[in-house]
């Protein structure tokens, strides 16, 4: 089967300092781009696909790189807005992958 193509374009439109203004507007973007990211995930692994264990393996550790990096950078003094942006960042990486 071939690959489903997204719904949303799951790419960090919004950054922090471009949108200091409105903080919750990117962590809801994160929420959205997340649960797209699950969706293609669930497909795959529905679909048995060849890949799909090593998926699941991956995306068990790149969360716990994703939350160390985020720890490290909230403990050097990043604000809340930067590791949002951080994660959609991952996340759109994500989702370029599973689409790819």
């Amino acid at each position: 089967m071939g690959k489903t193509p997204m719904s949303p374009q799951i790419r960090p439109s919004m950054t922090a300092t471009a949108d200091a203004e409105f903080p919750w507007f990117t962590a809801a973007m994160l929420a959205m781009e997340a649960g797209e990211v699950i969706r293609l995930r669930l497909e795959k692994f529905a679909r048995g696909e060849a890949d799909a264990v090593e998926e699941a393996e991956l995306m068990v550790s790149e969360k716990m790189a994703a939350a160390l990096e985020a720890t490290a950078r909230l403990m050097a003094g990043a604000s809340p807005a930067a590791i949002v942006d951080l994660y959609r960042n991952y996340v759109a990486a994500n989702a370029e992958r599973l689409v790819t």
